[in-house]
């Protein structure tokens, strides 16, 4: 009588390892379609089963997560991604898990990698990052049942993002910035600029949101367009919108990033009215801001990025893990900011 097909027959047959195997038969969306096929073949034509020891290899997993590295940018704000990384591996590590980077020019590429990272570097799930207008990423990992969570809201237009049918993390922009207004309402200004970036970024146009709602609060139906600034996340950026802003009368200004702020604080302080430079407030409170005594939104990135592996974790012990949303509040650091006399 022939003997039994083993897992390790059919490996050596195909030149594949043994956990390829058994991912075919457990985990299939670990294996490129290609291999799929071929040991899903040679499984069907050698009327291989699976033995005790070889059902025990469907519950392994690799410990690894993947999140994709962000480049730095103008090197201000991106401190933020930084803390958020150093959060997360620090909290992975404490669940006995390691954070794998990998780099991608933009989601298109990200997406043509998520195979070869599944199968090639064995990684059990994913963080999300930069999420935005028409992301395509968590659908691609949702239909493949690949574990992930989103550091940051799924921002499609029209979209009720607390129907997201995936886990994500994020901070209240909106929150963060009309607290700055309101604080700078009641220091005595009123009219107040927005320095942002241009239509288009979710976060962006949360943050001017908060801005907006305590302007409209305060001061009721007066057209805020004149008071808005939008330009690139540079320091620049933000020295032009203090300049064009404070030619239509503004005297406080709030920024969506450290980097505009820095820049407008350093356009008024070389202005002929340079006591309006206490009157700035940022978004990020990077280590800059805080060393120029800069008032800025502070992001408790340390804590979304527990958050989201609090979260992975759930997907990854249960296949059936519900999705939730965790929205986190920022907190206004105020420094040097001055009442104002009309």
């Amino acid at each position: 009588m022939a003997s039994r097909v083993t897992i390790v027959d059919l490996a050596n047959q195909l030149g594949v390892s043994r956990q390829t195997i058994s991912n075919v038969l457990n985990a299939p969306h670990r294996v490129k379609e290609e291999t799929r096929i071929r040991v899903a073949r040679a499984i069907e034509e050698s009327g291989y089963r699976p033995n005790a020891a070889a059902r025990q290899l469907r519950n392994h997993v690799s410990k690894n997560v993947g999140m994709r590295l962000q480049p730095a940018g103008n090197g201000i704000s991106g401190t933020v991604l930084t803390g958020f990384l150093y959060g997360l591996t620090e909290a992975a590590h404490s669940h006995g898990y390691r954070v794998t980077l990998y780099c991608a020019d933009s989601d298109e590429e990200e997406i043509s990698r998520y195979e070869e990272l599944v199968t090639e570097a064995d990684l059990d799930g994913f963080i999300l990052t930069a999420t935005h207008h028409g992301d395509q990423r968590a659908a691609w990992l949702a239909q493949r049942g690949i574990p992930f969570v989103a550091f940051g809201r799924p921002w499609d237009s029209g979209r009720d993002v607390s129907d997201a049918g995936h886990s994500w993390v994020d901070v209240d922009g909106r929150s963060g910035t009309r607290e700055a207004t309101e604080h700078l309402i009641a220091a005595g200004h009123r009219r107040i600029g927005y320095i942002g970036w241009p239509n288009g970024s979710g976060v962006g146009g949360d943050r001017r949101a908060g801005w907006l709602e305590a302007m409209t609060a305060h001061f009721g139906t007066e057209d805020p367009a004149p008071l808005i600034y939008a330009g690139e996340d540079t320091a620049a950026s933000g020295s032009s919108g203090a300049a064009t802003l404070l030619g239509k009368g503004a005297t406080a200004f709030v920024c969506a990033s450290d980097s505009l702020a820095l820049g407008a604080s350093a356009y008024l302080r070389q202005s002929d009215q340079p006591a309006l430079a206490s009157a700035v407030v940022g978004f990020d409170n990077t280590p800059v801001a805080a060393a120029v005594g800069l008032s800025s939104v502070s992001q408790p990135v340390e804590s979304a990025a527990a958050e989201v592996m609090r979260l992975l974790l759930g997907h990854l012990n249960s296949a059936t893990a519900e999705p939730q949303h965790v929205l986190l509040r920022p907190r206004l650091e105020l420094r040097d900011l001055q009442p104002f006399n009309h």
